[in-house]
């Protein structure tokens, strides 16, 4: 087991769950203020959050399985 990977994953996974709560509050507040001049730009980054997340999801799960299981062996 690599501790060192594990971590990462595990700091990629937080950074996920923390992206995953930003995205909708900004996307919200976004459609509650949709007259305001700013409502395209605040939409487009609680949009960034939400790729983020699943993004940073996918690649810490990926990084903790590596970390538990080891590499992949060819042959």
């Amino acid at each position: 087991m690599d501790k060192i990977a594990l971590q990462q994953g595990l700091q990629r996974v937080m950074y996920a769950i923390v992206c995953s709560f930003i995205g909708p509050v900004i996307v919200m507040q976004a459609f509650k203020n949709e007259g305001h001049p700013f409502y395209w730009p605040v939409l487009i980054i609680g949009l960034l959050f939400f790729i983020a997340a699943i993004g940073l999801g996918f690649w810490g799960i990926g990084r903790l399985v590596t970390a538990l299981l080891g590499k992949k062996r060819k042959g």
